[in-house]
């Protein structure tokens, strides 16, 4: 028997205050050089201090809350945060002193990796070994980058986003850029790991093609990293560089990598990127994150009635279905490992 559906996020801060403890809770143990933290604090307060992730989710969650209503499941829904408050530790003693035996969890990211996926296993081992004895059993929800209510979501967003550009505009894709050798150790050997960028890769084509435009770039944003590190590459905002110097008019990109207009999206894309393009001259437009989209909520629903009511499982890909986990351990021994600092 499930009690409740855990809404599993990565936190922001909602103050000026909290930006600093925020940003070092992230990047703890990540080697990431002070002066990069005061950069990225300029950011937050560039908006009043406020991230806009946590209210987003709630204004998700409470979508979710009512999708659940209209398929008739009576299925109470909980917030909890990586690095910023409601901490999910503190959310899972919530949930049990509610009476919370079994939860579905919800991780608000689409792929597999050990950010967008592993860690959200550790979060919640995390948090059951905080609690101790007697943590409710938690069962961590499958990677949806392919399933069509994403895609379609995302295809309707590009199709509005087009709209006034010139039609030889250049479709890129971005996702949130990880270390390199993360991304070789994400997903088991005999898949050829890269999981994370091979399913943003997918997702991408399936975006694109459903919107008639097969020629496209997937670039990357948002690396924190170390210099001496390589991350994924190109960024963005060199992407847009190039394109330029290539004599591409205007450029529509679509954050396929991110669920929600959070402030890795309004900044690096809507602030530096849109910045960059008009210095250069280029039509500039950005497609919406699926957030908002009424078929967000409704896939979310769709991923818990495979586990309450056994419902098909909807994907797009032949990418293995996966993600899908019991108490935080992980799909595969080695599987998605967290890069090494060097």
């Amino acid at each position: 028997m499930t009690d409740a559906l855990l809404w599993l996020s990565f936190g922001g801060p909602e103050g000026p205050a909290e930006v600093r403890p925020f940003l070092e809770n992230v990047t703890r143990g990540r080697g990431v050089p002070p002066e990069r933290l005061d950069e990225v604090e300029q950011h937050y307060q560039h908006f009043g201090g406020v991230s806009p992730i946590n209210r987003l989710n709630r204004e998700a969650m409470d979508a979710v809350r009512a999708e659940l209503a209209a398929a008739g499941i009576d299925l109470p829904v909980y917030f909890g945060n990586r690095n910023w408050h409601p901490m999910v530790e503190d959310t899972l003693a919530t949930m049990a002193a509610d009476g919370v035996t079994t939860a579905l969890v919800f991780p608000t990211s689409a792929y597999g990796g050990y950010s967008a996926c592993r860690q959200y296993d550790e979060d919640i081992a995390r948090a059951r070994a905080a609690f101790g004895a007697g943590a409710p059993d938690l069962v961590k929800l499958r990677h949806f980058f392919d399933h069509p209510l994403f895609v379609t979501a995302f295809a309707d967003a590009v199709r509005a986003a087009a709209e006034g550009l010139p039609g030889d505009y250049r479709l890129v894709f971005t996702a949130h850029s990880v270390p390199e050798s993360a991304d070789r150790a994400a997903g088991p050997p005999e898949e050829g790991g890269r999981r994370y960028s091979r399913q943003v890769t997918e997702a991408a084509r399936l975006v694109a093609a459903e919107v008639g435009r097969p020629d496209h770039d997937v670039v990357w944003q948002s690396r924190s990293g170390p210099p001496q590190i390589p991350w994924l590459a190109p960024d963005i905002v060199d992407h847009i560089e190039a394109l330029h110097a290539e004599g591409v008019p205007g450029v529509l990109v679509c954050p396929v990598g991110f669920v929600s207009d959070h402030l890795e999206v309004v900044w690096d894309l809507d602030t530096e990127a849109k910045e960059r393009a008009d210095e250069l001259g280029m039509a500039f437009a950005r497609a919406a994150t699926p957030n908002g989209d009424p078929r967000f909520a409704a896939l979310v629903v769709e991923l818990v009635q495979e586990h309450l009511a056994g419902a098909a499982v909807r994907k797009l890909s032949d990418f293995p279905k996966a993600g899908c986990t019991l108490n935080g351990a992980p799909c595969a021994v080695a599987c998605c490992e967290p890069a090494r600092r060097r």
